[in-house]
């Protein structure tokens, strides 16, 4: 069935069911073939080499339209790196959140030398599209030459304990690839968590911090959010 959406021409199943599964997929520690038999309870029959291929093909383009749509991130960046075997292979996972939790970026790499700090600090500039008022780091050597070179006027934290927002903001990602037993390849790991992060930004909505009422208007905001970076 096509859609009137240029995006799901020669698609065979409606938009709404294309966009309710990607959803699901990178929202929730869904496998494919979890997502194939939640629909089935729908009465929607479609296998999860189809789910597959729609969050490949799509998830990447909601990710896209939700970051032209995000509000701007906070002035305080906590910036952590950790390892992750991919095809037997040590590479380093960086990320950076701001003070609310929001995902400012990811970006997969085989190193952690000066270098790589460096183009990861100048994609952190691109995004956020000023410099930061003060970052949190761990004591690695590589975020102070990048922070003398690109930022040298941002408040450079480095003690104990700070920065473990960046650090736990790496759990959701563990979760994730064991649900998956590990990325496949380093394309793969960074296309699906940079898409994991724009999702994440979306429905992060500090629950703990408002009242129930607050939070079901946010969240219904949210849902037509989604709705329409996976519709126009």
């Amino acid at each position: 069935m096509n859609t009137p959406n240029n995006l799901y021409k020669r698609c065979r199943f409606p938009s709404e069911v294309i966009q309710h599964a990607v959803g699901l997929y990178y929202r929730f520690n869904l496998s494919h073939r979890d997502i194939e038999d939640l629909l089935a309870e729908r009465g929607i029959v479609v296998s999860y080499e189809a789910v597959r291929l729609w969050c490949n093909k799509f998830g990447s383009r909601y990710a896209k339209r939700l970051k032209r749509r995000h509000q701007g991130f906070g002035d305080t960046f906590f910036i952590d790196e950790v390892f992750m075997k991919i095809q037997r292979k040590q590479q380093y996972l960086w990320r950076a959140v701001d003070q609310d939790g929001e995902v400012i970026d990811v970006f997969l790499q085989p190193r952690r030398d000066g270098a790589t700090a460096k183009r990861f600090f100048k994609r952190l500039l691109r995004n956020h599209r000023s410099e930061p008022r003060k970052i949190v780091t761990d004591k690695l050597r590589s975020y102070g030459a990048a922070h003398r070179e690109l930022i040298p006027a941002a408040i450079h934290a480095t003690s104990q304990y700070a920065n473990n927002r960046a650090e736990l903001s790496h759990q959701s990602t563990r979760v994730r690839a064991r649900g998956m037993r590990r990325f496949k390849s380093p394309l793969q790991a960074q296309c699906f968590l940079s898409v994991h992060a724009a999702v994440h930004n979306l429905f992060n909505l500090g629950r703990n911090l408002i009242s129930a009422k607050h939070y079901r208007l946010l969240r219904q905001r949210a849902f037509t959010s989604w709705k329409c970076a996976a519709t126009l």
